[in-house]
């Protein structure tokens, strides 16, 4: 960063760190015990779409990649895109499988990464449910290097439980690295694996 960037007010980005994913499993211990949260075994990342046989070669080794794995049943990876024009690789796991689904996001953003398509990456999540139907995703900004929650009520409107959002925020401060601006905090309506 140079003078020039620092007179006009410009900032460096911060470094994608994909090791924050690993913070998720304890962050599901606490999450469970304080709001009664836990895991459903879906997660997905989320990029800009992307065509060409490049991303097609990529595709195909995360989902060699992922099919290795002996303990995972049905099919490892789903391509698919939401009504946004956004591209979702959808990973599914049994709920206890919640460190093995961090693993396969983290293989999915590396491999992407490690092809070029780090520029094209926008977020990973880990959705949660409760006793009470309420769905949760712990969203991970990769150009940003942090978590936050979202909470969509239930029902057709796309509305918000804010007040369930900054109650988790409170409660993972200690467990993941969370966005502060809440300007940050993106809804990812129709998200797969919400």
């Amino acid at each position: 960063m140079g003078l020039l960037d620092i007179l006009l007010g410009r900032t460096k980005p911060v470094a994608p760190d994909l090791d924050q994913l690993f913070g998720l499993p304890s962050a599901a211990v606490t999450l469970q015990a304080a709001a009664g949260f836990t895991p459903t075994g879906e997660g997905a990342v989320c990029f800009a779409t992307v065509e060409g046989a490049a991303f097609e070669q990529t595709h195909r080794e995360v989902q060699a990649l992922l099919d290795a794995d002996a303990d995972r049943t049905g099919p490892p990876v789903e391509l698919r895109q939401d009504d946004y024009g956004y591209s979702w690789l959808v990973s599914r796991r049994d709920p206890d499988q919640l460190p093995q689904l961090v693993n396969d996001l983290h293989a999915v953003n590396s491999s992407m990464e490690v092809n070029g398509f780090g520029p094209q990456l926008l977020c990973s999540l880990a959705g949660f449910r409760d006793d009470a139907g309420r769905r949760l995703a712990l969203v991970y900004l990769y150009k940003r290097g942090t978590f936050y929650p979202f909470a969509p009520l239930p029902g057709a409107a796309e509305r918000r439980d804010n007040a369930l959002e900054l109650r988790v925020k409170a409660v993972l401060t200690n467990d993941l690295r969370l966005e502060q601006d809440l300007n940050r905090w993106f809804p990812v309506w129709g998200a797969p694996g919400l």
